[in-house]
């Protein structure tokens, strides 16, 4: 399978989000739950190991985001760089971990339908 190829759909699909314009739980949700499939496959590229170890190492990654976002590291560290708050985010939102679960999920069932077929 070629993982290069499924991240630069998914990247294409996630400017797509945000930058169209688009109904919040699109942008927010939606979007959100895609960047967790997004990492995975990004790591899939470099990285040859059990799915389920990546998949749990991507969801944790991702909370892990979302946590230093309540903690706004952004702005107790002065980040100013584009790129790093674009990555890190500066918004708190407790449903981003539902969504980022939910990006887990989408993981497993593609993980599990691709190698039946």
């Amino acid at each position: 399978m070629n993982y290069f190829l499924i991240f630069l759909a998914l990247f294409g699909i996630e400017i797509l989000i945000a930058t169209l314009p688009s109904h919040s739980f699109v942008r927010g949700f939606i979007g959100d739950a895609l960047v967790v499939v997004l990492l995975f496959y990004f790591c899939k590229i470099f990285i040859n190991v059990e799915y389920f170890k990546l998949a749990i190492a991507v969801l944790g990654f991702a909370f892990l985001v979302e946590i230093l976002q309540f903690f706004e590291i952004t702005e107790k560290f002065q980040i100013e760089s584009k790129l790093l708050l674009i990555i890190i985010g500066s918004v708190f939102d407790p449903w981003d971990f539902l969504a980022y679960f939910i990006g887990f999920l989408f993981i497993l069932f593609l993980s599990k339908t691709a190698t039946k077929i």
